[in-house]
């Protein structure tokens, strides 16, 4: 899950649960490969008053389970549950041309083919089945559409254009 928040920084995952009586953790990871999320030194919670180190890492069944400093049983584990997990954007490696964060789709105009705008991107979402684009309807602001972050569905990113261009499945987005 990606939000809108502090451009300076990068949400890496999030802690999901405890697991099992130890102290460790399980972490949806949002990098491309799971084990990364310890690459980039200590990741600090959403409001910059926690930091944690990862003593140990291992995947098991595409989720991370780590072990973090200072937290050393179940209670201390569980009470991190939903805490995202995030890392200072410098020393995250420039995306190539053809890529971008997450994080830096957040805040853009969602635009059709022809121009006619959609509305604007609140998060990125994945429920299991793929990145899924939440898009708030220019329309009707208090409702959302989530549109699949695939090729054919979003056919353009322009991050410095500050748009992005959809296509949505027929039937998805009454128009």
């Amino acid at each position: 899950m990606v939000h809108k928040g502090d451009a300076s920084r990068i949400c890496l995952g999030a802690i999901a649960g405890a697991h099992g009586i130890r102290g460790e953790v399980r972490i949806r990871a949002f990098t491309g490969d799971p084990e990364a999320i310890a690459a980039y030194g200590p990741l600090e919670s959403a409001d910059g008053r926690q930091r944690f180190g990862i003593e140990a890492l291992r995947v098991a069944k595409g989720v991370v389970i780590a072990r973090l400093e200072g937290v050393s049983d179940r209670d201390a584990a569980e009470a991190l549950r939903g805490t995202e997990l995030y890392v200072a954007r410098e020393r995250l490696p420039e995306p190539d041309d053809d890529e971008f964060y997450h994080a830096d789709l957040v805040g853009l105009v969602a635009e059709y083919r022809d121009g006619r705008v959609l509305g604007e991107v609140v998060a990125l979402e994945d429920f299991g089945a793929g990145d899924l684009v939440e898009i708030r309807l220019a329309d009707a602001p208090s409702r959302t559409v989530y549109v699949p972050f695939t090729r054919e569905a979003v056919p353009e990113v322009d991050i410095g254009g500050g748009r992005i261009v959809v296509d949505p499945p027929e039937g998805l987005v009454e128009e």
